[in-house]
C-alpha cells in the first residue's frame, strides 16, 4: 500500500501472453468501476501495518499489526482499543518477534497464529484468550500468516485452509549432489480438521519461480543466489462464506471451484483491459522494483526483519531473494567488499543473517502483457462475493473486481489511494491506509 507508483503497484503480478489477451472477457459482460462508499470511521491510533481484521459480534474488531507485533482490539468507532496480544511481559507476549497471523474460525473465535512457538491462540467473541492449540503442521506454520500466499480461512466445518509448503526435495538434492537446484512452480492449497488433523489437498497453486545459481568458493563455501523475476504469472484463491473455494487462475483470469460437496466447476473468463507492457514499461517496471527491494534490503540489514518480511511479498509476488553461504569450521568471515558482516556470534549462535545485493532478470525476461492480479490479492466477504484486487490503477487508487459465487463479475470497485482492504463487516470493508504520519485504519461502506 505505501508503494509510489502504478508501475510499483504491479509488482509481484505474472507473466500472460498476447493470446489471453486477445480473448480475455468475451464472455462476460463488462462492468465499470464505481467509487467506494464513504470513510466513516478513521483510528487515531498509529499502527505498522494493518494485515487482517476480524469483526466481532459485538461490533469491536480484532486488528492484526504484523509489523508492529500485536493484535489490537478496536471499539466500532475506532476511537477506543485494547492490547490482546504484543511483545510485552503485560501479554506474556503472546506476539513473539515473528509475524504472525489472524484468522476467523468457528462462530465468533478467531485463532492467532504465532510461528514462532508453533501455537495458536483461540479468542472468544470478546476477544479474550479462551485456550492454546498447537499449530497442525510445524514446518508450514509461516503459510498462516497470509499475505502473498493467499488468506487462510476457515470454511463452516471448522477445517483450516491455506497454502502449503512446495515441494523443496529437488531442490536440496541438488545441493547436497552440486547440481542446479530446480525450484517449484507449484504449491498445494491445503485443508485440515484440527480435531483430527486430517489433511486432504484441494487444488494446485502456480506460484512464482526463481532462478538459482551455486557456487562453491576454494575456502568450501557454498553460496546459493537467487535472481528475482517480479512479475509471474501466479494463481491466487479464497474461501468463500458457503465453504466454496475460489481458485483463480493468473493465466487467462478464471475461476476453479471446488464446491462444499467436494464437486468441482469452472467458470468463463473474468473480463480484463489487458495492458501491453512496452519495452520502457519493463525497464521502467525493473528499476522501481528494484529502488522497493533495496529499501527492503536496508530493513532487514538494520534488523527490521519483520518489515522487510511484510513487504517482500509485495514486490516478489511471494517469491525469494535468498543468499545462503554454509561452512563448517564456524562462523563465517566477512563479506568481501563490506556489508553487513558475521552477525552469527560465533559457534553456537543465532545463525548468520546475510542479505545480499538485488539481482533482478533483464527487461527482456518480463511478460508482454500485465497480468490481471498479484499473489495474494483475493478475499471473500461476508455476503458471499469474491472481492480480487487487480493490477489496474486509477489515480493512484487499486480497482478490486466483485465477483458472486456462480463467477459473474458483478462489480467494480475503486478503492482511494495508499488503502488496501484487510477485512469485511456487514455492508463495509476494513482498511489500512498509509499517510504521512503513518498507518491507520479505516471503516468505509461499501456503497
Amino acid at each position: 500500500m505505501n508503494l509510489p507508483t502504478k508501475l510499483i503497484r504491479l509488482s509481484a503480478i505474472g507473466t500472460c501472453g498476447a493470446l489471453v489477451a486477445a480473448t480475455a472477457g468475451a464472455q462476460q459482460p463488462t462492468v465499470r468501476e464505481r467509487p467506494l462508499g464513504p470513510i466513516v470511521h478513521a483510528s487515531k491510533e498509529l499502527l505498522g501495518a494493518v494485515s487482517a481484521v476480524r469483526g466481532l459480534p459485538n461490533g469491536t474488531l480484532l486488528v492484526n499489526d504484523i509489523t508492529g507485533r500485536k493484535v489490537v482490539l478496536f471499539d466500532s468507532t475506532l476511537s477506543t482499543y485494547s492490547v490482546v496480544a504484543d511483545t510485552t511481559s503485560a501479554t506474556a507476549n503472546a506476539y513473539s518477534s515473528r509475524a504472525g497471523g489472524l484468522i476467523p474460525w468457528k462462530g465468533d473465535t478467531t485463532l492467532f497464529v504465532d510461528p514462532n512457538s508453533l501455537s495458536m491462540l483461540v479468542l472468544d467473541g470478546a476477544g479474550k484468550v479462551a485456550r492454546v492449540m498447537s499449530v497442525p503442521r510445524a514446518n508450514e506454520a509461516p503459510f498462516l500468516i497470509g499475505g502473498p500466499n493467499g488468506t487462510p480461512g476457515t470454511d463452516p466445518q471448522g477445517r483450516l485452509l491455506f497454502r502449503g509448503m512446495p515441494n523443496m526435495m529437488r531442490m536440496m538434492g541438488a545441493l547436497s549432489g552440486g547440481g542446479a537446484p530446480s525450484m517449484p512452480d507449484s504449491a498445494p492449497l491445503l485443508r485440515i480438521d484440527l480435531a483430527t488433523r486430517k489433511l486432504d489437498t484441494v487444488a494446485a497453486l502456480k506460484i512464482p519461480k526463481q532462478n538459482v545459481s551455486i557456487n562453491r568458493s576454494d575456502d568450501g563455501r557454498v553460496s546459493v543466489n537467487v535472481t528475482v523475476n517480479p512479475m509471474q504469472v501466479v494463481d491466487d484463491w479464497a474461501i468463500l462464506r458457503d465453504g466454496s473455494v475460489a481458485v483463480l487462475r493468473g493465466q487467462d483470469y478464471h475461476i476453479d471451484w471446488v464446491r462444499p460437496d467436494g464437486s468441482h466447476a469452472s467458470t468463463a473468463k473474468i473480463p480484463f483491459d489487458w495492458k501491453r507492457m512496452s519495452d520502457e514499461d519493463k525497464i521502467a517496471f525493473i528499476d522501481s522494483s528494484r529502488v522497493a527491494m533495496e529499501k527492503l534490503r536496508a530493513a532487514a540489514l538494520s534488523g527490521n526483519l519483520n518489515a522487510a518480511a511484510a513487504g517482500a511479498g509485495a514486490v516478489m509476488g511471494g517469491g525469494q531473494q535468498v543468499r545462503i553461504e554454509m561452512r563448517g569450521d564456524g562462523p563465517m568471515p566477512p563479506p568481501r567488499g563490506g556489508g553487513a558482516g558475521d552477525r552469527s556470534g560465533g559457534p553456537g549462535g543465532v545463525g548468520n543473517v546475510n542479505v545480499p545485493p538485488i539481482t533482478m532478470v533483464s527487461p527482456s525476461e518480463l511478460p508482454d502483457y500485465a497480468p490481471p492480479f498479484a499473489a495474494g490479492s483475493a478475499r471473500g466477504d461476508l455476503d458471499g462475493d469474491l472481492w480480487v484486487r487487480t493490477s489496474k490503477v486509477v489515480n493512484g487508487g487499486s480497482v478490486y473486481d466483485v465477483i458472486d459465487g456462480k463467477g459473474q463479475l458483478v462489480d467494480r470497485v475503486l478503492v482511494p489511494a495508499g488503502r488496501v482492504i484487510a477485512g469485511f463487516g456487514p455492508g463495509v470493508v476494513y482498511m489500512g491506509v498509509r499517510d504521512g504520519a503513518g498507518v491507520r485504519l479505516e471503516i468505509a461502506r461499501v456503497k
